[in-house]
């Protein structure tokens, strides 16, 4: 019996889980996970939209403005791997549990890090919220575990579209969360961290007292071990040769630098060619809803038409956004919006068709294993892109940027 296994009866004899309520508990727990998503995800983001600001006035200028948001990616890198690797052999509750637990102290001392303007105290805090970061990407998994496989991509969907909560109320935050620390005589960018300690504490209490039992006993039977007695797990490396598991790692980490790449450098490129922070603001909107709202529009149609389709589907829409951004004239702010759409669509429908293909053909344990692997390259990669783009730009331009995020696609869209 592999880990999860035992994990899993463990659970089930200590619940005394009645097997008529399974389906129930499955769907309960599934819209636990979305809650949880939507309350944390608007903590972290609200992190992200601040981090920056911090940094800036901390350091007099706009040098290490970047720095946290880095920061937060790395942690999140950084977590998903370890997180990953504990749940294997605890459980998927204690680890997503101990995942937000780790951001919200992250929260509270990048808070404490602004009222004693200490820069490598934020960015302690700041790699400490990205585990909370981790902890909601994997919400993801443990909802597609709860379902047969011809379902399990608008399971992915659903929790992914808990995010759009967080994509609209997380930025503004930073208004309210200013005059609550005004009010009480802290620092005015003090006040989006504690606000970002609140979500990510009731993302944690909404787990503790809802995700119930272990997510691992109710796993539909389809994702139990199959392997005949005496033989091996594979190592991560034999599992990562499988096409499937291939195509949809190369898929995840080009889409999400394709993206990272283009808009990172998309506000500054729109600020330079005289466009002001409303349509710094829109053109992002259009972004963001691309993301995150049609989330479950992209499960259907992967459930529909499987995996491999709508991948190859978002790859397209990759493309032709980053083909627009880069054609798109110095005053076309319409054009970027669309291109800023399709980027963020295009994003979403490998994302969550990329999600569930890592689900097809593994067992517990295994897609676990290769899971957190992947979802600490995709926020690696994503590090990188987000600290290149303004070297490509400063570089070469805008433009540039552009043809080479077309040019990234090439790769998965020859393995697919």
């Amino acid at each position: 019996m592999s880990q999860p296994q035992a994990i899993a009866a463990a659970a089930a004899v200590t619940a005394g889980i009645n097997p008529a309520e399974v389906p129930r508990m499955r769907r309960r727990m599934q819209w636990v996970l979305v809650a949880a998503s939507a309350l944390g995800s608007t903590g972290y983001l609200a992190a992200v939209t601040v981090g920056t600001l911090a940094a800036a006035e901390m350091a007099g200028g706009p040098a290490l403005g970047g720095l946290p948001t880095a920061t937060l990616t790395v942690g999140t890198a950084t977590a998903a791997g370890l997180l990953s690797g504990f749940m294997l052999r605890f459980g998927r509750r204690p680890g997503w549990l101990g995942g937000l637990a780790i951001g919200l102290v992250g929260a509270l001392i990048a808070m404490v890090a602004v009222v004693v303007g200490s820069i490598p105290l934020l960015l302690l805090g700041s790699l400490l919220a990205g585990f909370a970061n981790a902890a909601i990407n994997l919400s993801r998994y443990v909802s597609a575990d709860l379902v047969a496989p011809e379902r399990r991509a608008s399971a992915v969907g659903i929790v992914v579209w808990g995010s759009a909560v967080g994509a609209v109320l997380g930025p503004n935050l930073i208004g309210p969360g200013g005059s609550l620390a005004g009010a009480v005589g802290l620092p005015t960018l003090s006040g989006p961290y504690v606000l970002t300690a609140i979500f990510l504490a009731a993302a944690l209490v909404t787990g503790i007292v809802m995700l119930r039992p272990e997510p691992y006993a109710l796993a539909h039977p389809s994702a139990l071990e199959a392997r005949p007695a005496g033989v091996d797990a594979p190592s991560a490396l034999t599992l990562f040769r499988r096409p499937s598991v291939l195509v949809a790692l190369i898929t995840l980490v080009a889409g999400q630098v394709v993206m990272v790449l283009i808009m990172t450098m998309t506000p500054l490129h729109l600020l330079d060619h005289g466009h002001g922070l409303a349509t710094v603001g829109f053109v992002l909107s259009a972004h963001t809803f691309g993301m995150f709202a049609l989330s479950p529009i992209s499960g259907r149609l992967t459930d529909r038409f499987g995996s491999p389709a709508v991948i190859g589907l978002g790859l397209a829409m990759l493309g032709l956004a980053a083909f627009l951004a880069a054609v798109a004239p110095a005053d076309g702010g319409l054009l970027l919006t669309l291109a800023l759409f399709l980027l963020g669509y295009g994003w979403n429908l490998g994302f969550v068709a990329g999600s569930a293909m890592l689900t097809h053909g593994l067992a517990l344990g295994e897609r676990t294993r290769v899971q957190g692997i992947t979802d600490a390259l995709i926020w690696g990669s994503a590090s990188v892109a987000s600290l290149l783009s303004g070297v490509i730009v400063a570089g070469a331009s805008y433009t540039v940027l552009g043809f080479l995020g077309l040019a990234l696609l090439a790769a998965p869209a020859f393995l697919l």
